[in-house]
């Protein structure tokens, strides 16, 4: 029971326990009209479901009820709910898309010359460059446009309609909405700003489940993932990793990790955990070294690696891992 209480508690959510199915509509705020074949969903996960032709969906969230709520749909930016937990119906503005976009249509050849080193460059920085990475399959990449007249430094790249990845190494179908991506050719760093939803396993037989599950824990093992379990659970160190500071002093769970204590009843005591620094954090597993900056004074995290993806930038090796990585919160090594 214990674990029970502790995920319907965490961001001091309130919740009647015997009440775990949300409902709502979905609506365009630009036109207060209804938005059928909504996506609504945890980041992340495989835990999702869609609005009916009135707009209208139900979502049972009795097991990931501490995460926030994500609610995506064709043609509009995402919308990240963090107080859903209510039992009234609740109602969902998304905002249109609307791009300035200058990628007309391909057929001279420089602009198609430019869009194929465009398209390889976004593919490169939002999927990876490793193997996984190259593993990956985008199904209709003409979905993916760019900006040419931009700021030449910055490439930008826009899509209306959510991506469709095969990830052949790990074996998954997912969706991606993208929000944002930007490229700053100066400084060969980038930005993006979405949300990720896990359609299906690919998993068939079993040469496939054994293939897949070798690739799984490749991409397990050393991630963010691993790292924030087993910060969670305070073994760092049996799970092989390590946290310096910038002066390679050593630090320990207590240095970094922060409880904050919530009383349900006088029977239950749960508590949400934060992890904290002033500075920027190192992590170093076997010849890896990533880094942590914070962009919040903490942020939350829970037990199946679930965080507060505002509150982080990752540095490093953890950085390296990107969509073609990535996996749904569920996944367990076998």
């Amino acid at each position: 029971m214990r674990k029970f209480f502790l995920l319907i508690t965490f961001l001091n959510f309130q919740i009647i326990a015997y009440n775990q199915v949300i409902s709502g509509t979905i609506m365009d705020s630009k036109t207060d009209s209804t938005i059928c074949f909504a996506t609504i969903y945890f980041n992340g996960t495989f835990v999702g479901t869609s609005s009916d032709i009135n707009g209208n969906f139900k979502l049972d969230i009795s097991k990931n009820a501490s995460m926030t709520l994500t609610v995506s749909s064709v043609g509009y930016y995402s919308v990240t709910l963090t107080d859903y937990l209510t039992d009234k119906p609740l109602i969902v503005y998304l905002e249109p898309k609307i791009f300035e976009i200058n990628d007309v249509f391909v057929s001279a050849k420089s602009l198609a010359g430019k869009r194929k080193a465009n398209l390889r460059l976004f593919k490169n920085e939002f999927l990876g460059r490793n193997a996984n990475a190259r593993s990956c399959e985008i199904i209709k990449e003409n979905d993916i446009t760019f900006n040419y007249d931009s700021d030449r430094d910055t490439l930008k790249a826009f899509a209306l309609k959510p991506i469709i990845i095969y990830n052949k190494a790990l074996g998954y179908k997912i969706t991606y909405y993208l929000d944002k991506f930007e490229y700053y050719r100066k400084s060969k760093s980038f930005n993006y700003i979405g949300n990720i939803v896990f359609n299906e396993d690919l998993s068939t037989n079993d040469t496939d489940k054994k293939l897949y599950e070798e690739g799984r824990k490749n991409s397990y093992f050393g991630s963010r993932m691993h790292f924030l379990r087993a910060l969670w659970l305070n073994e760092l160190e049996s799970s092989g990793f390590a946290i310096k500071n910038s002066d390679n002093i050593n630090l320990n769970y207590d240095s970094i990790v922060i409880k904050e204590f919530s009383n349900l009843n006088v029977e239950q005591t749960m508590f949400n955990k934060f992890i904290a620094s002033s500075f920027k954090l190192y992590v170093y597993y076997n010849s890896e070294i990533s880094g942590i900056v914070f962009r919040k004074p903490k942020v939350y995290f829970d037990e199946i690696g679930y965080f507060d993806s505002t509150g982080i930038t990752w540095l490093g090796d953890f950085a390296e891992k990107r969509i073609g990585d990535t996996l749904p919160l569920n996944y367990e090594p076998k």
